[in-house]
């Protein structure tokens, strides 16, 4: 099989990857990636003289580059996404061009060339949740510019489905950690801030709830769905992993040994949402996939990642993890 995967140099772009070349060596896939914000690298650099690899520089929404890849490859994984809450409240317009116009370039040419999409989505789609958990057909209620993008990523991909007859797949997955994520998300963000003894910044008195799932079971969800997953469909991927942001900077702070009160509380982001949950029974009973790594062992090794391999973040500006001022 070929692939072509979007946004592959990012951090479950590049971690699903590696997994597939792990566990289906005879796959070639192609990354396209326009190294914006988020894509690094050194994530791939020990593939990147593979023969089953090929990193194509481009972005989503330019049809002479995404045309020549879609027609040579037999499923879209899109991955490519501007990704960031706060940085979707400062300047939305990047996240419209990737994640509505992007989406919309590739669908435009599967009705051309009848490939099959894998749209990666978000939980963040279903909005603030006070109570229970989003199923499959939860009614959307985004928030922010970023979830209000990848709704309406959704709400193009369904059309299509519909109207067109394309063949694709939604999924929908909640908070992932693990090795290679950007610094500005928060996990990676209060490890490098330990690490340098300074104050970790938490929204919401640390009340926000989420459910954590590893990049590697998210991988093999997608890995499921794209050799097993019902065209049409859509799939929640979650490990009932609920904890607030607040408990989990309290056990990275344990993991470093750094004090349980090196944080403080920073003034909300506008629209901040206090929990997102969804459920991921049909994933679990119709493909029979369940996440497997337990999140105390996983947050430890996360930890020991970025502890062990400073040299994939000491390039970068420190100053992103200052966070952002939310002005246009």
């Amino acid at each position: 099989m070929k692939l072509l995967v979007t946004g592959g140099l990012g951090f479950i772009g590049s971690n699903f990857i590696l997994h597939i070349l792990k566990n289906y060596p005879n796959y070639k896939i192609v990354n396209v990636d326009d190294e914006l914000p988020g894509s690094n690298r050194l994530n791939l650099t020990e593939i990147e003289n593979s023969d089953n690899y090929r990193f194509v520089k481009g972005n989503i929404t330019d049809q002479v580059v995404m045309e020549k890849l879609i027609r040579d490859c037999d499923q879209i994984i899109n991955f490519a996404a501007e990704s960031h809450v706060d940085r979707s409240i400062a300047n939305a317009k990047p996240f419209i061009d990737s994640n509505i116009i992007g989406v919309f370039t590739i669908l435009e040419l599967l009705k051309k060339h009848k490939k099959r999409l894998i749209q990666i989505s978000t939980d963040e789609v279903f909005g603030n949740l006070k109570s229970g958990s989003a199923i499959e057909d939860s009614k959307l209620n985004p928030s922010s510019p970023y979830s209000s993008s990848k709704a309406s990523a959704e709400l193009l991909v369904n059309s299509y489905i519909i109207t067109y007859g394309v063949k694709a797949i939604i999924t929908r997955c909640t908070n992932n950690y693990g090795p290679r994520q950007f610094i500005e998300k928060l996990i990676p963000k209060t490890i490098i801030l330990a690490y340098h003894d300074k104050k970790i910044p938490i929204y919401n008195n640390g009340k926000g709830m989420r459910d954590w799932i590893h990049v590697d079971d998210h991988c093999s969800a997608i890995s499921t769905l794209i050799h097993d997953g019902i065209d049409g469909e859509k799939y929640n991927i979650a490990a009932q992993n609920e904890y607030d942001v607040l408990t989990v900077v309290k056990k990275i702070l344990s993991i470093m040994g750094k004090p349980s009160d090196n944080f403080e509380f920073a003034e909300n982001r506008p629209g901040h949402d206090d929990r997102y949950s969804m459920d991921s029974t049909k994933i679990q009973n119709t493909m029979q996939w369940k996440p497997k790594i337990d999140f105390e062992q996983g947050l430890t090794d996360t930890v020991n990642w970025y502890l062990n391999n400073k040299n994939w973040w000491s390039g970068f500006d420190l100053k992103i993890l200052d966070g952002y001022q939310w002005k246009s």
